[in-house]
């Protein structure tokens, strides 16, 4: 593979570079998951997009650049060097649009993608349910066939909604046929919040932030076109999603390849020990490790082959990457660790990664079954 870049792509490094440098903000932005912080995001998300940065690798017409997956990588590395704001739209742009890619129909496509680039739609996931976390397929939110009014009606509570507290609308799994086995009789449901019936309850975290919530849904009429890739396809689609949620959009190597940089950069202002040196070096070298893990993906991309069950293998690798970096950190700044806010509020985040996406002790159990072959336990 040739690691360097095109006289094309350096061009678009150059001139993300210089876009970058004018306008990211010069005081950090408010955290986006508070009701202030959220909205000046997505101010910012909305200047990305006038900009047709939002979304470079999109067609031009969903308001992207055409932009090829290698460009992608590039804008991402640029964007997490130059200190840009946290991506208050992922849900939309890295998790749900690259499904409407592959499943929506083209109403569906043309109505809803330039709506998320340019942050008029703010999604959040409709995964998790009080019984049913990791275990996608034990979820128990259904929908009802409504042949009167040509649409379902969807009743449940979905949790732990990330931003859910701020979004306009909700993408999820809803049971549609109770009789059929666990992984089938699921469809996936596209869902304004602002339907009557929907009832979003924001609650705080331990950090202060309020932007989790719980959705509650009372006979919630939608209509046939907020079925995404057909009635009791569910599972098929939202194992798209969760490839992208694990895989390669959400966590694009630029966000610890930065993380590295800072860390190195810490280093250099502090008396190592050998130890702290080798936690170093060792975090340093993992970050590009990553980097060069994607690339093969993205060449595996390219020439038509999915990732499928390997995506469980970033997701594991990304999670336990992030909470070393900041570890790492933590344990160079001592005792001042606490008053250091990027990299403490940074550790915290990052021990959530085990956890969301799917939690990497079933990441593990898929890696071993689906890409190792390995028996069932």
């Amino acid at each position: 593979m040739e690691l360097t870049d095109t006289p094309t792509e350096a061009a678009f490094r150059a001139e993300a570079q210089e876009w970058l440098r004018a306008n990211v903000p010069a005081t950090p932005l408010p955290s986006g998951d508070t009701r202030e912080g959220f909205a000046r995001h997505v101010e910012w998300e909305k200047q990305l997009f006038a900009a047709r940065w939002a979304a470079v690798s999109w067609p031009a017409r969903y308001g992207g650049r055409d932009a090829s997956l290698w460009e992608w990588l590039i804008f991402e590395e640029e964007y997490y060097a130059a200190g840009a704001p946290q991506r208050v739209t992922q849900n939309g742009i890295f998790l749900l649009a690259p499904t409407l890619f592959d499943f929506g129909t083209p109403a569906q496509q043309d109505l809803l993608l330039p709506r998320i680039a340019a942050a008029e739609d703010l999604w959040c996931q409709g995964w998790s349910e009080p019984e049913a976390g990791s275990d996608l397929a034990g979820i128990t939110s259904r929908a009802v066939r409504d042949e009167a009014a040509g649409g379902w009606r969807l009743t449940g509570q979905k949790t732990w909604t990330t931003r859910g507290a701020f979004c306009t609308h909700l993408f999820g799994l809803f049971r549609t046929d109770p009789t059929a086995q666990r992984h089938r009789g699921l469809t996936y449901f596209l869902v304004p919040l602002d339907t009557p019936g929907v009832t979003v309850r924001g609650f705080g975290r331990l950090d202060g932030d309020e932007g989790f919530a719980e959705v509650f849904l009372n006979d919630v009429f939608v209509s046939d076109s907020a079925v995404l890739g057909g009635v009791n396809e569910g599972w098929r689609v939202a194992m798209a999603t969760t490839g992208s949620e694990r895989g390669l959009t959400l966590r694009s190597p630029g966000r610890f390849l930065s993380a590295a940089d800072r860390l190195v950069e810490l280093a250099r202002s502090r008396r190592l020990s050998s130890r702290s040196r080798d936690r170093v070096v060792r975090s340093w070298i993992n970050a590009r490790a990553y980097q060069l893990f994607t690339l093969r993906q993205v060449s595996e991309l390219l020439a038509g082959r999915q990732p499928g069950a390997r995506s469980s293998l970033n997701k594991l690798f990304w999670s336990e990457l992030d909470i070393d970096l900041h570890a790492t950190a933590l344990d160079l700044l001592g005792p001042a660790a606490e008053l250091d806010g990027p990299w403490s509020r940074g550790f915290l985040f990052a021990l959530s990664g085990p956890i969301y996406a799917g939690t990497n002790e079933i990441q593990r159990n898929i890696v071993a079954e689906r890409v190792l072959g390995l028996p069932r336990a």
